[in-house]
């Protein structure tokens, strides 16, 4: 384990969140000197809040808080741009400043007191430790359900994420100088880590209730995510495409054959709803596969383009 007290910087994505920070940033900040007191982590570990260009008084209690101790920090994105650009944006404002940096929502869901354990693992010498929910017995029977499914639907499309794991970690500062490498403008965090490697460690906690405010991932948002994660690592949608339509060839060369051999043998009977049916399921089939396309050429035509992925605003530092 390191003798060097390392200085650890928390880094809190924010969108409206003016009624959960005052209750966050207190409470992470007694953590940080409980810490220090225990000799785990520097004096001057921090917070840095990034504010995703909130619509309410999000960016002024950050600067309320900041006046009232400098250890919070703030970055402010010019429009809201979604959580992964906000923590992305959050991590590489403190790659220069910490030895470690640990990502948390600021409903505090995650247990904060899982920190120590990171930091402990870290001081241990692993360089990634993923926080991982250790139940999902306080969930809904849909939300654990449609999460399993989800996590289920990533392992088969190909892609290295931790399972009940969402975007509580901590990442050494060689881990985040090696994110800073990755540059793509389609950002799916939990797939892009795990292609980092170095040494990792899994820490376990129970998810708790928001502390004030109000979910900022509706079942759409949610969707949406779960379909930019897979399209952004994985082809295999286009290769179902195509395996699906070899398989409707083959069933189309065995109908043909019936058809033929109806014919000659004068049997043959008109059939309005076999044919209405095909008709119908074949054009949603084309309809869904030429949408599925579409999403990999969107992407394509967002990276292409070399588009900055944020712009930073305002800082507190």
């Amino acid at each position: 384990m390191s003798t060097t007290l390392p200085r650890i910087a928390i880094v809190i994505p924010c969108y409206n969140e003016e009624e959960a920070l005052p209750i966050t940033a207190p409470r992470i900040l007694q953590l940080l000197d409980r810490m220090s007191a225990d000799g785990l982590v520097a004096l001057d570990s921090f917070v840095m809040c990034s504010n995703d260009g909130s619509r309410d008084r999000t960016w002024q209690t950050i600067e309320r808080l900041h006046a009232e101790d400098p250890r919070i920090k703030g970055i402010s994105l010019a429009h809201n741009r979604g959580h992964q650009y906000a923590l992305m944006a959050g991590l590489m404002a403190v790659r220069d400043m910490c030895d470690a940096a640990i990502s948390i929502d600021a409903d505090l869901q995650d247990d904060p007191e899982a920190i120590i354990r990171m930091v402990e693992e870290f001081r241990r010498g692993k360089e990634i430790v993923y926080g991982v929910r250790s139940s999902r017995a306080t969930d809904t029977w849909f939300k654990r359900t449609t999460a399993h499914a989800f996590y289920s639907l990533q392992h088969h499309m190909g892609l290295d994420t931790v399972y009940d794991h969402a975007d509580y970690r901590l990442l050494s500062a060689r881990a985040l100088d090696l994110l800073s490498e990755y540059g793509e403008s389609n950002l799916f965090l939990r797939g892009i880590i795990p292609q980092i490697g170095l040494d990792t460690a899994i820490v376990t906690y129970e998810r708790h209730e928001r502390v004030a405010g109000e979910s900022k991932y509706p079942l759409g948002k949610m969707l949406s995510f779960s379909i930019d994660g897979i399209t952004s690592f994985s082809s295999k949608p286009i290769r179902i495409i195509f395996i699906v339509g070899l398989i409707l060839l083959l069933i189309d060369i065995a109908v043909a054959i019936w058809v033929f051999a109806s014919y000659f043998s004068h049997r043959t009977i008109s059939g309005w709803t076999s044919l209405i049916i095909s008709i119908w399921f074949l054009g949603s089939l084309t309809l869904m596969a030429i949408g599925i396309v579409g999403e990999y050429v969107g992407k394509i035509y967002t990276e292409v383009k070399h588009r900055p992925r944020y712009a930073i605003r305002d800082r507190i530092l």
